[in-house]
């Protein structure tokens, strides 16, 4: 990496804070961000990249907080073949893992087009590690993509697994999760995780359903410490979210029916856990599906309107309490491609209260936080990852479901795009 500086002069920043944003110059030097300069007045020097934002709002990168780079639909590459519960067939035709792999580099790639510079993985699509593989091609430079954390594939509790030679049986208990996270943290996630509860898409009632035990959750607590690793969990139902915060689970997505004991739970643990909603997909179900199967009384089947309804009611208290929720919305489906994820802070603030800052900083700072990386904040020696975009997200957030408002992409000081379009020059 080059130490030349790149001066991003004469932009509105917007930090990562939530706080307004301000006429600023932003210094990078290599991969890091060296200073932030209100006011602006930097003065370049020989060798200086200078990139002119006038007009134009400078931002960090944002992060996908729910996200499945395995799951195989993405904006332009439509896969109706993984569409449960309509269409499960892509698991009879299933890609090999070289196949696999490049769906999910291509996805990486289209998901940092969309100016996600990081991401947080909510669970791999099958047992092959391709996530550790493509979280490491990208750490390399070999592949393009959002820096990432890896997780595992979900693991339910049901004594009884599909494989593609038939049932067969899997072993249950405390022992058989710790069994299960030290596999997974052998092969090199980040991040395992448990389907602590099931779904209303599986069977109906499915949402209100707990798979484990007590005993089960704190097992897999202190075996995730001990393997130092991080667990994430679909949870629904008030039991389910309870455990998995008894358990320090890291992760929780969903959450729609929390309860008041679970909502004071949550509270009382909202320094240590996250939360991510996964407000796409069921808007994606309610409101966009129909192309697609999912009519109004499919979605009702499926648990999606009441999931919705119910979010919208629990959100903005969670929120007032000052929980840490996160964009992130299950993109991968049909009706809900991968490159459509910055509709969720739309969402953030049409659904759940928030206004266009808390947003931002949700999608940027809060996401730097889950992902325990120097990233979502514009400060020094914090990573630079930058968006230069053209409109004022602070005051809509919709500008950021354009790509071509995206002017500039910059991850770890590296123009992604937009260097030959706004360098006004280097100093002499």
């Amino acid at each position: 990496m080059s130490d030349q500086r790149i001066l991003f002069v004469n932009g509105n920043v917007f930090d990562g804070s939530g706080a307004p944003a301000v006429r600023a110059d932003v210094v990078v030097r290599g991969e890091t961000i060296e200073a932030v300069v209100v006011g602006g007045g930097v003065q370049a020097q020989p060798g200086d990249q200078v990139v002119d934002c006038t007009g134009r709002t400078v931002m960090p990168g944002m992060i996908e907080s729910h996200c499945h780079l395995t799951f195989p639909s993405a904006v332009g590459h439509i896969d109706t073949s993984f569409n449960p519960p309509l269409d499960v067939s892509f698991f009879h035709h299933m890609p090999t893992p070289d196949e696999h792999l490049e769906i999910a580099k291509r996805n990486a790639r289209i998901l940092l087009d969309q100016g996600f510079t990081s991401a947080y993985s909510a669970g791999s699509l099958t047992p092959v590690p391709t996530e550790v593989i493509l979280r490491d091609q990208i750490k390399a430079g070999a592949a393009v993509g959002p820096r990432m954390r890896a997780a595992s594939f979900e693991r339910d509790n049901n004594p009884v697994q599909m494989g593609p030679d038939g049932p067969r049986e899997q072993k249950t208990g405390p022992d058989a999760v710790r069994a299960f996270i030290r596999e997974q943290a052998a092969i090199g996630f980040d991040s395992v995780k448990l389907l602590m509860s099931n779904d209303d898409v599986f069977f109906e009632g499915g949402s209100m359903v707990t798979q484990y035990s007590a005993e089960e959750a704190q097992a897999a607590g202190q075996q995730a410490r001990e393997s130092g690793v991080w667990l994430n969990c679909h949870a629904q139902n008030p039991e389910s979210i309870k455990r998995a915060v008894a358990g320090g689970f890291r992760s929780i997505y969903h959450c729609s029916y929390a309860d008041q004991e679970a909502i004071e739970l949550l509270e009382e643990a909202k320094d240590s856990v996250f939360l991510s909603p996964a407000v796409g997909i069921m808007w994606a179900n309610v409101h966009e599906g129909e192309e697609f199967g999912i009519d109004t009384a499919t979605a009702r089947k499926m648990g999606s309107v009441k999931a919705l309804d119910a979010m919208t009611k629990l959100y903005p208290e969670l929120r007032r309490r000052g929980l840490r929720v996160l964009p992130g919305g299950d993109y991968g489906f049909p009706n809900n491609p991968i490159g459509r994820n910055a509709r969720d802070l739309e969402l953030f603030v049409k659904l759940f209260g928030y206004s266009p800052l808390e947003a931002l900083k949700a999608a940027t700072f809060h996401g730097g936080q889950v992902l325990d990386l120097p990233v979502g904040l514009l400060a020094p020696e914090y990573l630079a990852d930058i968006l230069v975009v053209d409109g004022d997200p602070t005051k809509d957030v919709t500008v950021l479901q354009d790509a071509d408002n995206l002017v500039a992409i910059v991850q770890g000081g590296r123009f992604h795009k937009g260097a030959e379009q706004l360098t006004r020059g280097v100093a002499a």
